[in-house]
């Protein structure tokens, strides 16, 4: 709808390139991913609004400069295979989908995951893999990934997941305790990994064997 196209390029605009976002591609796909269609229906007024959504079963959808921000750090060309872990709404992995090669998406919660498969297919997005499982374990079976995204607080940066980049790839995680965590991007390379410390941030918890425990 005209009314969305217009308040997405606002959204762009005033949200994400006025606070620092540079990527090209990542302001041209954040402009055409309609946000309305991931957010729950008692939630389309503030669906471009710069501040994270309910979307059901205690998770979120982030907000706009959070997901701009996490996308932005992996610095895709369009290339790659990236490893998402947190589906929740499908938004994330949209965007993921218009700037890289192929999408691997994990999520814990099953009714999360096949409300987002369904959006995602009706949007038009061919190029994602869903599973649900242990998103902290990673997918080693379709490892390495040249760019990995956590969509969820981690109290570290787990190894399992770094075993499973490429030379050269980025991590993109929060990490930090329950109530508060810094963005990390940790990049593989030759001999060991750099890590880059970015902006405050809060997530939900990433809970399974490699994030925080369930109880």
């Amino acid at each position: 709808m005209k009314e969305y196209a217009e308040t997405r390029k606002h959204m762009v605009e005033r949200q994400l390139a006025a606070r620092g976002i540079r990527d090209r591609r990542v302001l041209r796909v954040m402009e055409e991913v309609p946000r309305h269609l991931f957010v729950d229906k008692n939630s389309l007024g503030g669906a471009y609004d710069d501040n994270p959504l309910p979307i059901g079963s205690g998770q979120t959808i982030s907000q706009p400069y959070m997901v701009a921000i996490m996308t932005e750090l992996l610095e895709l060309k369009g290339h790659e295979k990236v490893l998402e872990i947190g589906t929740g709404s499908g938004y994330q992995t949209a965007i993921l989908a218009g700037l890289c090669h192929w999408v691997f998406t994990i999520e814990r919660i099953r009714s999360l995951s096949q409300r987002a498969e369904i959006t995602l297919s009706q949007f038009g997005c061919q190029n994602i893999t869903f599973v649900v499982g242990d998103g902290s374990a990673g997918w080693p079976s379709e490892a390495p990934f040249d760019g990995i995204i956590v969509t969820a607080g981690s109290p570290k940066i787990p190894e399992i997941l770094l075993d499973q980049l490429i030379e050269g790839g980025r991590l993109i995680i929060p990490v930090g305790d329950r109530f508060a965590q810094t963005l990390n991007r940790a990049t593989k390379i030759e001999g060991g990994i750099t890590i880059e410390r970015h902006t405050p941030c809060r997530f939900v918890d990433l809970l399974g064997e490699h994030g925080w425990s369930k109880t």
